[in-house]
């Protein structure tokens, strides 16, 4: 699938400057690719800061590939994790089939990159949005998008809104299927059916297959939580099997689903569906940059179920500015810094070898600073101005707080070296 190229490269043209976070003063006013040009040093960087690991980035790349062309189904990476096009292309140079995003400005800006194949996990009832869809259908008939619709009156309402705008070729809608006490989604297999018709009785829309979300049902691996996975997504197979049973498409179909925590689960109830008139399409989003916490404790892809393994590609760094306690110190990152929704970050190491006690223990987050207890530690251990690198948790509310992100060459190396900047839209 397709992305611009020129477009992309042309980030390394931006000019560096005090609007984005944590560059280093003496990078201001220089290009990106004139500033990586230097081979420069991650030291001089401000605190507080996010990283990326380009070796973990490449492992879990390629790691992800290989594993769902094992499993025989599409990946079509969720972009709203990182809005980032570099790393898209990445993953599209990988084999990815699409880039799936989450809102209507979020696909606009995948389409100003060239994305030739967007899946929009949401549904799009925005005016503008649904304008601006079928506008760039019209222009470019080798576009492919791809929205959701989980009820008549969503239907209703798309097609309402398309006879307003001029001609174009249909809008590709799935249907999707809930789950109780779920998010969006028909709730029952009847519901879906219905919102087929309407789509069926659409001169602007057309039904291009069935979509889900699983992570909705569940937040952990037991037993009950495994069992309304797989209870929802057996249930998605006999929708989608029910319509192609029917005659219902017009054309090839599309069954998705999310994939992040369950993607072995998603694998087995719906990759038998793959066939010559059916894609499969896993939606995964956090693999390529993983974390060191909610995804480290709930994905089946980590070693030693799968080696390497996926491993957190994302580090925050932050600095010890005040020891008011022996037990405490405070560091210079925060709740605008590192994401904290989906648990704390966690203290792993001192840069530059200094010693960090086994006990140490984020325990909370203000605006802009990190509370790390230091249970027995003594007023003079981890003194200011020293550098602690965490772990994270949850790389979709990383991104987000960084307009600049530095890929270093290994976030383990004693003199860590800044071989990238990726670009976020957020």
């Amino acid at each position: 699938m397709t992305i611009d190229n020129a477009v992309v490269d042309a980030l390394a043209d931006e000019v560096l400057g005090p609007q984005d976070k944590s560059v280093p003063p003496a990078a201001w006013g220089h290009t990106a690719r004139d500033y990586l040009a230097t081979a420069p040093e991650l030291a001089p960087w401000q605190t507080p800061l996010l990283t990326l690991d380009r070796g973990l980035l490449d492992a879990n790349l390629a790691l992800m590939a290989r594993w769902t062309a094992a499993a025989g189904v599409a990946l079509a990476p969720h972009g709203k994790t990182t809005m980032a096009p570099q790393l898209w292309r990445e993953q599209l140079a990988a084999g990815s089939w699409a880039i799936t995003l989450a809102s209507g400005w979020q696909a606009q800006v995948a389409r100003s990159f060239g994305v030739g194949r967007i899946l929009l996990a949401n549904v799009l009832v925005d005016p503008a949005g649904l304008a601006w869809v079928a506008a760039e259908s019209a222009r470019d008939t080798a576009f492919e998008f791809y929205c959701w619709a989980d009820s008549v009156a969503t239907v209703e309402l798309m097609d309402k809104i398309l006879r307003d705008t001029p001609p174009c070729p249909p809008v590709r809608v799935l249907v999707e299927l809930g789950g109780p006490r779920g998010r969006t989604g028909a709730r029952s297999r009847t519901e879906a059916r219905a919102v087929v018709a309407a789509i069926r009785d659409s001169e602007r829309l057309a039904l291009a297959g069935v979509a889900g979300y699983e992570g909705a049902l569940a937040h952990d691996r037991s037993t009950a939580g495994v069992a309304a996975v797989r209870g929802y997504l057996g249930e998605l197979a006999a929708l989608h099997t029910e319509l192609a049973a029917s005659g219902a498409y017009p054309g090839r179909a599309i069954v998705t689903a999310g994939g992040s925590a369950y993607p072995e689960l998603v694998v087995d109830e719906l990759a038998r569906l793959a066939d010559d008139t059916t894609t499969v399409v896993l939606r995964s989003g956090a693999y390529l940059v993983h974390d060191d916490g909610f995804y480290a404790g709930i994905s089946p892809l980590t070693a030693p179920a799968v080696e390497p393994g996926l491993r957190a590609a994302m580090h925050g760094w932050a600095r010890v500015v005040s020891r008011p306690e022996p037990e405490l110190a405070l560091l210079d990152g925060g709740k605008r810094d590192f994401p904290f929704d989906e648990g704390l970050p966690v203290p792993q190491l001192v840069a530059g070898g200094g010693a960090l006690p086994a006990t140490a223990q984020v325990t909370a987050l203000n605006d802009q600073h990190t509370f790390l207890r230091l249970p027995g530690a003594a007023a003079t251990d981890l003194p200011v101005g020293s550098i602690v690198r965490l772990g994270l948790s949850h790389p979709c509310t990383a991104f987000d707080k960084w307009r600049r992100i530095p890929v270093i060459d290994s976030a383990g190396a004693d003199r860590p070296r800044v071989v990238d900047l990726i670009r976020t839209y957020f």
